[in-house]
């Protein structure tokens, strides 16, 4: 049996300037520093990550940015290039679904991502995951398949990159998947992976539980045996949540 490394990821999405980010990093940092066998990444906006990487330096804290452009340099105002983001970052969101829905990234564009990422050396959290309508249709494994096929090319997984399955339903809703419910659709992930690139890559694989994840259900997935992790939003701008969800992820799973 392959042992992984649990991941906890935050995702601060269009939440706090500056000092707001320092002060919270300030306040979770000492005490996500102590918890061991946990990978944990903060993934706050492009304008903090500077400021981060100075507090979190020597740490056991990672950093990772919320999104980013394939192409390296250009006349493409308002983005952000690999080039700018690898010294600063680790880790990159690729493909979340609010970039989907209100951005219309396609698999095709979140395929070049990926690909600009692995190229300079930033490590992938691709997201995927279906809509309500979607996943009441039946839908779900379909869509999950379509989006592996086009975004997970076998280099990418050789590279360090993680998964994150985020229902669109889920997402900021309060409502989520139980965790029988998100253990059987990440075990299909898992098995789908190891049909396109052999058990191996499958089994080492780390796929994560994104969507209305807090302190008080964290355990319920973490208990599950193909789920290694979470992409945490709301609950991540919380430095006693996000702490108590990295801490329980431990004492589940820590290596």
């Amino acid at each position: 049996m392959t042992t992984r490394t649990p991941f906890i990821a935050g995702n601060w999405k269009m939440n706090t300037n500056i000092e707001e980010a320092v002060a919270l990093i300030k306040t979770m940092q000492p005490q996500l520093n102590k918890i061991q066998g946990v990978e944990k990444v903060l993934c706050p906006p492009y304008i903090a990550l500077n400021a981060a990487k100075g507090i979190i330096r020597g740490s056991t804290v990672k950093l990772g940015a919320q999104n980013m452009f394939y192409e390296e340099k250009g006349a493409f105002t308002g983005e952000i290039s690999t080039h700018m983001l690898q010294d600063l970052c680790d880790y990159v969101i690729i493909g979340h679904s609010e970039r989907r829905q209100y951005f219309g990234e396609t698999n095709e564009l979140v395929n070049k991502k990926l690909k600009a990422a692995v190229q300079h050396n930033l490590k992938p959290i691709l997201c995927i995951g279906e809509t309500s309508e979607e996943n009441e249709a039946g839908k779900t494994r379909e869509v999950l398949g379509a989006q592996l096929i086009n975004c997970a090319d076998r280099l990418y997984f050789m590279s360090g990159m993680v998964i994150a399955y985020e229902p669109l339903w889920a997402i900021g809703t309060g409502k989520n998947a139980s965790g029988d419910e998100a253990n059987r659709t990440i075990n299909f992930i898992r098995q789908f992976i190891s049909r396109l690139h052999g058990s191996g890559i499958a089994n080492t694989a780390r796929i994560l539980y994104g969507g209305s994840v807090t302190a008080s259900n964290i355990a319920e997935f973490m208990r599950q045996p193909d789920i290694d992790g979470a992409l945490v939003g709301g609950a991540s701008l919380k430095a006693d949540d996000f702490v108590s969800i990295v801490r329980q992820a431990s004492e589940i799973k820590g290596l």
